[in-house]
């Protein structure tokens, strides 16, 4: 660092080998089987998260890109904990899901919103649970690494970043003692309204200038409590964020269901299981579901034009246009299982979803009957005529995906539910189910689930 900066320089601590070795080694698989053991309730919802281990951020996260619910973990840092800490630490991603923290707008200052959840969501685990780097209501913040930073600077004999440090510490001295002030169990919404109470604080917290101070981007500065990720939840859509708000839902709310059954939910508090109880009830409407299914499936296609122009080579070469389309595939349960009243009742979805776009139908039993498949014109109707009326089986849809999957951008299943597990899907899947129908299954992650409305 050269003399007379600014930003903070903290001491190297020297890597433990036999942390490396055991960052190399780590198995995130056991530490789900210890959370199944546990916690019930959180493991359904971590079973259904895509793992992927990385070393672009330093802790952990979850996210949600292309309807994919992702558990980001750096290897280093948990192979740092106890194994109850990152059982402490997979129950503080899930209260992110089951809160809506990553499929909602984010409050402005982003930072400042983080700050909010986390306290929230630390507040429903025990504090022993949890990595020491958390943030805690009614316990001061860990300023300890910046304390070092001072130290280093008076080592250095840097007048400069000593005042720029001893000023970060007044600061963060004064964000430690506001939310060591703080109550156990309150909202988001609640500590973000106190956190902004204070300019200074709030500042600070997003790494900002006070008055009269130069400014900057932040880059550098102090910023304890950071006990995960909160990166790549401003990257949805409306419409996305809707969707995947509802996907979430249902793994939730199957998750609540199998505990009610057994009677064991862990450490999730009678408080907290009435507000997820209360959250889950909250369905999505199929035809939203429907629509924003179809437009994340899209796909981009060029064509030449003369009726735009080639901003590289005006009037020599056409312009090009560019129309999105998706590709959709519906396979239609057309079982022995699904009555004609349900075989209609399908249809009649179907034409919903012909107003949204144009798809290609396949009706399936044990087999995709692709001798019988039509185009369904968008706008248009199609009669109610059964093909089949055999056995059910997804697998035979899935390896008719698996031989044609380029064919299409994604696939749905309109069905009964009736019949085994197909694994995972080698497209984009949705299942799209009779009501007060369910699968005989847990979805897998990326599956979307809609459920017909009761009165189409």
């Amino acid at each position: 660092m050269a003399n007379g900066s600014t930003a903070i320089d903290f001491p190297e601590v020297a890597v433990d080998p036999k942390l490396v070795a055991a960052a190399k080694s780590f198995d995130i698989d056991i530490h789900m089987v210890n959370l199944l053991l546990n916690e019930p309730f959180f493991s359904t919802i971590c079973m259904c998260l895509h793992k992927q281990k990385t070393e672009e951020i330093p802790t952990a996260g979850v996210t949600v890109s292309d309807l994919v619910f992702t558990l980001l973990w750096n290897p280093m840092f948990l192979a740092s904990l106890e194994p109850m800490k990152i059982r402490g630490l997979m129950k503080h991603e899930s209260y992110h899901l089951i809160f809506d923290h990553c499929t909602s707008r984010r409050r402005d200052p982003h930072t400042v919103w983080n700050y909010a959840t986390d306290l929230a969501i630390n507040s429903l685990i025990s504090r022993d649970e949890l990595p020491d780097c958390g943030l805690y209501p009614g316990v001061p913040l860990d300023l300890t690494k910046l304390h070092a930073a001072i130290m280093l600077a008076k080592t250095e004999n840097d007048e400069k970043r000593l005042a720029h440090l001893s000023e970060q510490l007044g600061k963060w001295t004064k964000v430690s003692d506001v939310i060591a002030s703080f109550p156990a169990k309150q909202s988001a919404e609640w500590y973000m309204t106190k956190l902004m109470e204070d300019d200074e604080i709030a500042n600070a917290i997003d790494n900002k200038p006070g008055p009269g101070e130069p400014g900057g981007d932040g880059s550098g500065e102090f910023s304890p409590g950071e006990l995960d990720s909160h990166e790549g939840w401003d990257n949805l859509t409306d419409e996305e964020k809707n969707l995947a708000r509802g996907m979430i839902r249902q793994v939730i709310k199957t998750a609540a269901k199998k505990c009610d059954q057994t009677g064991q939910w862990g450490s999730v508090g009678a408080d907290t299981r009435e507000e997820i109880r209360k959250l889950v009830n909250n369905d999505v409407s199929w035809e939203s579901v429907l629509r924003c299914f179809c437009g994340n499936s899209q796909r981009a296609e060029k064509r030449s034009t003369r009726k735009k122009i080639n901003r590289k080579y005006p009037y020599i070469h056409p312009g090009t246009r560019r129309t999105h389309r998706a590709s959709i595939w519906v396979f239609v349960d057309e079982s022995g299982s699904v009555g004609n009243d349900e075989l209609a009742r399908i249809f009649g979805t179907l034409s919903q979803l012909g107003r949204l776009t144009e798809f290609k139908f396949f009706p399936f039993d044990t087999r995709v009957d692709e001798k019988n498949a039509v185009v369904w014109k968008k706008g248009k109707d199609q009669p109610v005529i059964r093909t089949a009326g055999g056995g059910t089986s997804f697998h035979a849809v899935e390896e008719f995906m698996k031989k044609n999957k380029d064919k299409c951008d994604a696939y749905i299943i309109a069905t009964d539910g009736e019949a085994s597990d197909p694994g995972p899907s080698c497209k984009k899947r949705a299942w799209l189910l009779l009501p007060g129908r369910k699968l005989l299954f847990d979805p897998h992650p990326g599956d979307v689930m809609i459920k017909m409305d009761k009165g189409k």
